[in-house]
């Protein structure tokens, strides 16, 4: 029987061990969370890999980075997901699931997802599933206390592809808590699978709290709401802890030993909005094993990716 070992009160990421000869792989590490992670990791010694959008704003990343190269991959585009999966011929110890957008107006990937759930979860449901093979211990997503926000109405496969799709009536925040809650119903299911088919990592989940990055400010710029976007950004320096500080579950998820499958971390301060990590939990719809698994179903038949033969590809 596995032990859940407890986080000691105050975890930061002095307590992070030497990581001399460990790999990672972390999905939009050019800025935020991403970066973060990416720099913390790699100052206690681990090799780390970075998914960017474009060699530009990759090949600039790694330069502040350190020991790191990048890996090119648009995650509204399947094709580029699957060039991006071929290209990986060695294994990483960690991979870290944390690139994503927020509360974005309605737009479709290229293969005519909903961007949102395109970007934070299809995406990287169909990356994870072709590189399952070359994960080693951990699979960290990182999700937000937005999945309480969120919902699939009925919990069946057409709501769910509806969802997915963007039918019907758009919020941009129910939208970004729906694919939020994806994250958590994506760990939650994994985890099962993982136990009946013997996968060497275990999936994990973090939320950051609220964190200064420029994830809150993609809507405004894509709505072209120039004061908005003032007015949150004004508010994330006032109110928000640091990138550094938001990135610390993710870390701790990522590197302390003991946890167990499916364990969720976030901060420990009020309404878990800041502070030091702890194993939290989510609500109650995010372990409903039915809509996990509809969502599994309408996952593997929108990407194409079925996780328990997919070829390396």
């Amino acid at each position: 029987m596995t032990t859940q070992y407890a986080i000691p009160a105050g975890w930061d990421v002095a307590d992070i061990p030497d990581l001399t000869g460990k790999r990672y792989l972390i999905t939009g590490g050019t800025s935020g969370l991403g970066r973060a992670s990416a720099l913390e990791l790699a100052r206690h010694g681990a090799d780390v890999t970075i998914t960017a959008r474009s060699a530009e704003k990759g090949a600039r990343a790694i330069s502040e980075i350190g020991r790191a190269n990048f890996l090119e991959m648009d995650l509204t585009d399947l094709a580029s997901v699957r060039a991006a999966a071929a290209s990986i011929t060695t294994g990483f110890d960690v991979v870290i699931l944390n690139a994503g957008v927020m509360a974005t107006p309605l737009k479709s990937t290229k293969d005519g997802f909903e961007l949102q759930m395109g970007t934070n979860h299809l995406g990287h449901f169909a990356f994870a599933g072709l590189i399952k093979d070359f994960i080693k211990e951990r699979l960290v997503v990182m999700t937000s206390q937005a999945h309480r926000m969120g919902g699939f109405d009925s919990g069946s496969l057409e709501d769910i592809r509806g969802r997915c799709i963007g039918a019907g009536s758009y919020s941009p925040w129910s939208a970004y808590g729906a694919s939020k809650l994806a994250n958590l119903l994506f760990v939650a299911h994994l985890e099962r699978l993982r136990i009946i088919n013997g996968w060497s990592f275990i999936p994990l989940a973090a939320h950051p709290g609220y964190a200064n990055t420029n994830l809150q400010s993609v809507g405004p710029v894509m709505r072209g709401n120039l004061l908005q976007e003032r007015f949150i950004n004004i508010g994330n320096r006032v109110m928000a802890q640091s990138a550094e500080s938001g990135a610390r579950p993710g870390l701790c998820a990522a590197t302390f030993p003991g946890l167990i499958g499916a364990s969720y971390l976030g901060p420990d301060g009020f309404m878990e909005m800041r502070g030091h990590p702890k194993l939290t939990r989510g609500r109650a719809i995010a372990y409903d094993q039915t809509l996990a698994a509809n969502l599994w179903q309408v996952s593997e038949e929108l990407t194409g990716v079925k996780w328990e033969d997919a070829p390396h590809a």
